[in-house]
């Protein structure tokens, strides 16, 4: 008996785990549309609500709406919980960080005002739309960049580290050069305005009036210019190593197409199986002794 409610149990799991994580059956297909339809419905409310002349009169049906949506985003986050093998790796993935961020700021909204204005960050969860129209891969590049921009990661740290020493030495300086007269009245307000300078964004609100202190802002803006372009270079650099990595000059024996990934076995244009690399160490081998024996013979 125990173990008849046990399998039940396993079953039912086992179900809803396919209705809920799998798009590849009708009915996980149609659970996966119906939840991007909510999420987007749920989007334009919190969106609404934030116009004064929908809220003015339809306040109370775009807040009661909002409820219904964050109740059943609830349901399925427990759900998700529960029919999820290792509830722990969901729960502290990217999907399951957002799922959890989707529904906190409605509750946290009863404790601070205009917080349900926050969850307009579940239409981060639209990125199921990849899963649910196979667009597997986007998924692809979006891992390789991601790969990128962590192995990069120390290299941007320590160029903002010398930015941000830039920034201090520069804001100091202008502090000395325009003084508190033309609203340099503090070393922050000369880093910010280095900052807004640097990054030429160029607010406008606090500026030079001095000869040098304007020769200083055409020193920081030329070099505002430069500095942006390193951040860039550095992840292209990132991925086009991990380009050469994935791609390679791997050739198809029947139809001659290359590129094919390092651990790939069979071709993917044509669905030939690829030599491995014992074979193609081989094939170089005969190649090479080929070679050789014709040498002799010319010779």
């Amino acid at each position: 008996m125990g173990e008849s409610s046990e399998h039940s149990h396993t079953s039912w799991q086992l179900k809803l785990r396919q209705v809920i994580f799998e798009a590849n059956t009708p009915a996980g297909k149609a659970f996966d549309i119906c939840l991007l339809i909510c999420i987007s419905l749920s989007v334009l409310t919190v969106m609404l609500e934030s116009v004064t002349d929908f809220r003015q009169e339809y306040g109370d049906a775009l807040r009661i709406t909002e409820w219904v949506f964050t109740g059943l985003f609830t349901i399925e986050y427990v759900l998700r919980l529960l029919t999820f093998g290792h509830r722990r790796a969901y729960a502290v993935s990217f999907f399951g960080v957002v799922d959890l961020l989707a529904i906190l700021p409605a509750y946290l909204s009863l404790f601070v005002g205009g917080a349900q204005s926050l969850a307009v960050i579940r239409s981060l969860r639209l990125l199921r739309i990849f899963r649910v129209l196979k667009l597997i891969q986007f998924l692809g590049e979006a891992r390789m960049l991601h790969a990128a921009l962590k192995a990069s990661s120390r290299k941007i740290v320590v160029f903002l580290g010398a930015v941000m020493i830039l920034v201090l030495i520069v804001g100091s300086f202008m502090y000395l050069v325009e003084g508190s007269e033309n609203g340099f009245d503090s070393i922050p307000h000369g880093i910010y305005w280095a900052i807004v300078t640097l990054t030429t964004v160029g607010y406008g609100d606090i500026a030079p009036q001095t000869v040098l202190g304007r020769v200083l802002a055409s020193m920081v803006m030329i070099t505002g210019y430069g500095i942006i372009a390193v951040p860039t270079g550095i992840v292209t650099s990132e991925l086009a190593s991990l380009w050469r990595q994935t791609a390679t000059t791997r050739m198809c024996i029947e139809c001659a197409e290359e590129g094919h990934d390092l651990d790939a076995r069979f071709c993917k244009h044509c669905g030939s199986k690829l030599a491995d690399r014992r074979q193609r160490s081989a094939s170089a081998s005969s190649y090479k002794g080929q070679r050789r024996r014709e040498g002799e013979r010319e010779g």
